[in-house]
């Protein structure tokens, strides 16, 4: 069996206050190509198709349209909902949808059925888990000690029917412990939505959304898929891609990365004014990608903002970096602080405005409410 691996299209997202549905429209078209040469006989996408609960008509149509795609070339399409989806949006239809070898995803209520495919290896059994938090599950199941998602996800997974003896495919939109973020994901306070790996030894294959950086976690077969775009500045040195998995017999699994060539990338460019605006330095770039711009003049440019979109239209952000914004520590590296917890954010960012650090007092009182914050969200 063979089968594309997608999550996190977030259709509908935009990039501060520009619309990214013309880009996610030619990716989703990308993906298709890739799917017309790789010929797989299923599609998975693992959560986080909207960006919002609510989404708006251009997205669904988007999406509408995707699914026609994959349809028309009669594939199955597993579908499950992630944190940004809304759950009875997604499993609208799905029981007429399955008649065409499309799945939705169920409103999870304690029972997950699998559902069968067949190769000249055997049986395959894909389940469908979408984005639960531990309140679900203790709801469904009130007897269970469940403290956490791990406790909540080890619960879920106990109460499935797994046939240890066919292939087990596993797709679900979680916060594996040891997966590195992108800084452009909504994750809880502290990590304490976080899943360890080890709850998912039952399956052959897990596929992951929710994280946007496509990376294994723990073992092979585990994986997340990645986003298809990059939806930060804190993701511009990373690669784009879909993941293609064919399954042999049990055991025997073989994964690949196909890259993915957005119709306008993510960047980053620094320099002086003079130097950005010259065209033997912009000319053989593609003046229409996302950009972060850091100018490096020591003193403002008047309008530089205005100015540089003449040049590069969609500049999403301006900052400098000179001898003034280091001294008060301004400018910092995405991925360092995508990277920290927000106990420690909080206390470098106390200490460059107090010129001081926070007290023994103040630092447990802020630890102690951003639990408090993290357990009203679950």
């Amino acid at each position: 069996m063979k089968f594309v691996h997608l999550s996190d299209l977030h259709i509908g997202k935009r990039f501060g206050e520009a619309s990214l549905i013309e880009d996610q429209e030619y990716i989703l078209n990308n993906i298709i190509k890739i799917i017309d040469e790789e010929k797989p006989n299923a599609v998975i996408i693992a959560g986080d198709v909207y960006d919002k609960a609510v989404p708006s008509a251009e997205a669904v149509q988007l999406f509408d349209a995707f699914l026609c795609n994959l349809s028309e070339r009669k594939l199955q399409v597993f579908v499950i909902s992630g944190n940004h989806d809304s759950p009875e949006r997604i499993a609208f239809g799905s029981r007429l949808m399955n008649k065409s070898g499309i799945y939705m995803s169920p409103v999870y209520d304690g029972t997950i059925t699998p559902v069968e495919i067949e190769d000249e290896y055997g049986k395959v059994l894909i389940h469908m888990l979408p984005f639960v938090k531990p309140a679900h599950v203790r709801n469904v199941f009130p007897d269970a000690e469940i403290q956490g998602y791990t406790e909540a996800l080890r619960c879920v997974i106990n109460n499935m029917n797994i046939d240890s003896n066919c292939r087990n495919i596993l797709i679900t939109h979680q916060f594996v412990t040891g997966a590195e973020t992108s800084g452009s994901e909504e994750l809880s306070v502290g990590g304490s939505d976080n899943v360890d790996v080890s709850v998912f030894d039952a399956f052959d294959y897990v596929a992951l959304g929710h994280i946007h950086r496509a990376q294994r976690v723990g073992r092979e077969t585990v994986r997340y898929s990645g986003t298809p775009l990059k939806y930060s500045f804190a993701e511009c040195n990373h690669k784009k891609s879909v993941t293609v998995v064919e399954m042999g017999s049990k055991g025997e699994v073989v994964i690949r990365l196909v890259e993915l060539v957005p119709k306008r990338d993510v960047r980053e460019i620094k320099g002086l004014y003079s130097e950005i605006t010259r065209r033997d330095f912009y000319a053989e770039t593609s003046c229409d990608d996302y950009l972060h711009v850091i100018l490096t003049d020591e003193e403002d440019i008047p309008e530089a903002l205005g100015k540089l979109r003449v040049i590069y239209p969609n500049i999403r952000s301006l900052d400098y970096d000179n001898k003034r914004t280091r001294g008060s520590g301004i400018i910092e590296d995405a991925c360092e602080v995508a990277n920290k917890s927000p106990l420690d954010i909080f206390a470098e960012f106390y200490e460059k405005r107090n010129s001081q650090p926070m007290s023994e007092v103040q630092t447990k009182f802020v630890k102690s409410l951003i639990e408090r914050i993290e357990e009203e969200m679950k």
